[in-house]
């Protein structure tokens, strides 16, 4: 019995330890139970929230779709109008290319100048004879000259005698030969009383072209050229009032005989033809009398009236001074 109770002890406690053992093994089995638990509830958080982003996105997506379908249909007019204003744009930009392309390449070619200058020799001398020569028959147009190598060539020529005549007269003459000043008188005058002329025969219903304008006034300065280069080295008044009225005066008649030749109607031709005469014979009075005097006032003007040059004078030092340099030189010997 002693036995069969010692026995039956451990018996019973090798069944309690097996209990504990069996519990112990559902409370492992429970904690790993617990930790894969744990696992996969942090594997569903991330997915929820992968899951939740990708809905975040479509949604947005999906907004963004409708409103671009809002604002296509909002608008369909405006984008239609600016669509159509780009068409006309691009239109109107190839037409202007197109014409400024044109434009600069027939004003760059050279040979549209050509016929303007292609002239011999003698007939630009028998033109300038001719420009001394008044017509008598003004009951027809009188022909003119179509081209521009004489008058520009009788325009250079004036400005080289107001250059000649600047040197010759008594006139000073500072900061070069005032070339520059000559030039815009000579090719001013011929320009612009060619365009005025021009304008005035165009109200007065003159039939001449701007050309033949050009080619008539300028060949009328083949008078004034001969009548300065005398006078600049004859210095005489009296032979410029001859010079001034004889050829001068037929320069001026054969001008106003081809314009009245052109123009209908006696008021037309007073107006137009007293205007070429006057501003003609006027401009050869400016050069000879006013021109070096207008040229010599401009200068006193931009530069100042004429000094002399400052000179340089030697100057003795003064007997103080040196008694000075020679006590501070004995005083640094001492020193020494």
């Amino acid at each position: 019995v002693a036995g069969g109770g010692r026995s039956g002890a451990p018996a019973a406690e090798w069944g309690g330890f097996e209990d504990n053992m069996q519990g112990g093994g559902s409370a492992v089995i429970d904690m790993e139970n617990m930790d894969d638990t744990s696992g996969s509830s942090f594997e569903d958080m991330g997915e929820m929230h992968q899951r939740m982003k990708e809905e975040e996105e479509e949604e947005a997506e999906g907004e963004a779709g409708a409103g671009e379908e809002e604002d296509g249909e909002f608008l369909g007019m405006k984008g239609l109008r600016g669509q159509l204003g780009r068409q006309v744009a691009d239109q109107m930009w190839q037409v202007g290319k197109r014409q400024a392309s044109r434009a600069f390449s027939l004003y760059a070619n050279i040979d549209i100048l050509r016929p303007y200058f292609d002239v011999e020799p003698v007939q630009v001398r028998a033109r300038l004879l001719e420009s001394m020569i008044p017509v008598k028959m003004i009951n027809f147009p009188q022909k003119i000259a179509g081209e521009l190598y004489g008058p520009l060539m009788l325009v250079f020529t004036l400005v080289a005698i107001l250059l000649h005549g600047m040197k010759t007269s008594d006139t000073i003459i500072r900061e070069g030969t005032l070339m520059g000043t000559a030039i815009g008188t000579c090719f001013g005058y011929w320009l612009g009383v060619s365009s005025f002329m021009y304008f005035l025969a165009y109200l007065c219903n003159a039939q001449i072209t701007m050309v033949q304008m050009l080619s008539l006034l300028g060949y009328g300065l083949f008078g004034h050229c001969i009548t300065l280069f005398v006078t600049y080295n004859i210095h005489f008044h009296s032979l410029f009032y001859i010079f001034w009225l004889v050829v001068g005066g037929l320069s001026t008649l054969r001008m106003v005989a081809v314009l009245v030749s052109r123009t209908v109607g006696h008021t037309q031709r007073l107006i137009l033809c007293g205007t070429l005469a006057a501003l003609h014979m006027l401009f050869l009075l400016y050069l000879h009398f006013a021109y070096h005097k207008v040229v010599e006032g401009i200068l006193d003007t931009l530069e100042g009236p004429n000094m002399p040059p400052f000179q340089r004078v030697a100057r003795d030092i003064p007997v103080v001074s040196n008694a000075v340099l020679n006590t501070t030189a004995k005083a640094i010997a001492l020193t020494l």
